[in-house]
């Protein structure tokens, strides 16, 4: 026969984290009843063995305050940067859409690049879905899908864009013309990503780098190809 206070003993022991949980949310007002009881309780901690358990509850506090300040500081500073983006491309297709001729628009381009500091801007189209034939003076901008197959599948596989170096053939291909280039940022053009492609050149190798925001890139190949059917007819 079970001794008094066997059975309640037992309910104690039997309890289990799920159930603590719903007591305590049945009964908000355990902690105040309890106020003394909580003051006295002591909770394991890594460094001091152990804490109080309002000393753990405000360390928690702080903790998530801190996370919170966190979160705020980098949304501000992504919000600072997305502004900078927005009017670095404004700028870009006030310079592009003035454009008096194909050539000047190149020149605009590149010279933008020029002043970030990069070795270059660059354009190549596919001359299946643009009418780059004779008597076109564009034929340089061509360049053949299939040479261009490889070097899509290796570097960019399912991505429309790419970041980082490559090698002499691959370079050989996209800037013909380009010497001690470092890196890249290479993006194809239109919402298929099938009109061509954009280069941004570097001649720092650690320029671009895989990982980096590519929202500039993805706009600015957005925005060309309407720019460029002002003197190129799309097939």
């Amino acid at each position: 026969m079970k001794q008094p206070g066997e059975e309640l003993q037992e309910t104690f022991t039997e309890l289990d984290d799920r159930e603590v949980v719903e007591y305590l949310l049945r009964n908000p007002d355990f902690f105040i009843r309890n106020a003394r009881l909580v003051e006295q309780m002591r909770v394991p901690h890594a460094v001091r063995e152990t804490v109080s358990l309002v000393e753990w509850h405000m360390a928690r506090s702080r903790n998530h305050i801190n996370v919170l300040e966190e979160n705020m500081t980098l949304l501000m500073e992504q919000a600072s940067a997305n502004e900078g983006l927005f009017y670095g491309l404004l700028r870009l297709q006030g310079r592009l859409a003035s454009a008096p001729s194909l050539d000047e628009l190149l020149n605009r381009f590149h010279r933008w690049a020029r002043d970030l500091g990069l070795a270059g801007a660059t354009i190549r189209l596919f001359p299946d879905r643009w009418r780059l034939g004779a008597p076109s003076k564009f034929t340089h901008l061509t360049l053949s899908r299939q040479a261009f197959e490889p070097l899509r599948i290796q570097r960019l596989g399912q991505r429309h864009h790419y970041l980082g170096p490559l090698n002499g053939p691959e370079l050989l291909l996209l800037l013909p013309e380009a010497k001690a280039i470092g890196s890249v940022a290479l993006s194809m053009m239109g919402e298929d990503g099938d009109l061509g492609v954009v280069l941004f050149s570097s001649r720092d190798i650690h320029h671009y780098q895989q990982g980096q925001g590519t929202q500039l890139l993805e706009a600015i190949a957005q925005l060309l190809p309407d720019l460029l059917e002002r003197w190129i007819q799309r097939l």
